[in-house]
């Protein structure tokens, strides 16, 4: 907060360092994962423990959606260009594998896939899927 009132950075430097020059590249001045498995497997131990956090990061995220999802949980999908990183998706899966089956589709697609279904369905072609919201009620808890 204070770097962002102390008037040396410009409000697009701001948003530059939160979007496309934070995560790997704050902390390891590259966001190509390959580099950084190069870098892991050469040794680097800053580069292991940022790698290895951002894995756990996505895996607590997967853990935290299981809970609101109740447990009914048919796969769980790692996509995206990390997603060819099998350092990456290992550390992951280790984690979560335990909720329900690892898929793992690399590519950075996804939107033109999603994009291409939301169209399927436009044109009649496919069935939309509807997922039912959860009835809110009020917990017991068993002591």
């Amino acid at each position: 907060m204070r770097l962002c009132f102390s008037g040396r950075h410009t409000q697009e430097e701001i948003r530059r360092m939160l979007v496309g020059k934070g995560g790997l590249v704050a902390h390891l001045g590259t966001n190509d994962a390959r580099e950084v498995e190069r870098r892991v497997e050469e040794g680097d131990k800053r580069a292991r423990l940022v790698y290895e956090a951002m894995a756990y990061q996505v895996a607590k995220a997967i853990g935290a959606a299981a809970a609101v999802l109740e447990g009914r949980i048919d796969a769980i999908i790692l996509t995206g260009g990390l997603a060819y990183s099998k350092m990456f998706t290992d550390w992951i899966a280790r984690r979560v594998a335990w909720i329900a089956p690892v898929k793992i589709y690399p590519g950075e697609n996804e939107l033109a896939a999603l994009a291409e279904g939301a169209l399927r369905v436009l044109r009649g072609e496919e069935e939309a899927k509807e997922y039912p919201v959860p009835v809110v009620r009020e917990a017991v808890l068993q002591r």
